[in-house]
Parts: C-alpha cells; structure tokens; sequence
C-alpha cells in the first residue's frame, strides 16, 4: 500500500473519553473510510507509525436525526477501528503524522 492510499484509509484519530480508556489496553480508535477492510485498515496503520498491529476490530455508527433551527437534518455515518498495537508498540495520536 503505498503512502497516500494509506492516508485515504484512516480519517482521523478518534478522541473521546472512552478511546483514552482503551489506551491503556494498548489500543487506539481511528475513524476510518466507510469502504475500508481490516486488512487495509492494518496495512495503513502499519506504514504510517511504524508499528506492529495485534488486531483490528470495526464497527459503524449510524449518524443521528437533528433538528438544525427547526429542520430536520441527519449526521454523517462513521466507521470507526479499534486497532490492537503488539506488546511494547504505541502510538501518540496527539502529535498527528
């Protein structure tokens, strides 16, 4: 996979109060691109940080109905990716790529 395959397949890092939660399991959680494949979401994760992927887990979140000043308007559909790092491997989403 080459580098900016691999940028199209991960959106961005998920930060929230339960993904800082998981990362004492040695995990991260990333919003990925509806489309992608756990094998493409390990392969992109591997390239970009340099590091050993355990496991990779998935799940869609369907986006909201909101009422936006009286009209009814719907939030986006996320995939988001609980990805499992080896043991001694990390990341720090925080400084970006």
């Amino acid at each position: 996979m080459n580098r900016l395959k691999a940028y199209d397949v991960i959106v961005s890092p998920s930060i929230t109060e339960k993904s800082t939660m998981v990362s004492e399991h040695n995990q991260v959680v990333f919003n990925v691109r509806r489309k992608a494949t756990k094998p493409e979401i390990r392969a992109a994760v591997e390239q970009l940080f340099n590091v050993k992927v355990k496991a990779v887990n998935t799940l869609n979140r369907k986006g909201k109905i909101k009422r936006f000043k009286g009209v009814l308007g719907k939030r986006s559909d996320i995939k988001k990716a609980i990805v499992t790092l080896e043991d001694g491997q990390s990341i720090d989403v925080t400084t970006g790529l």
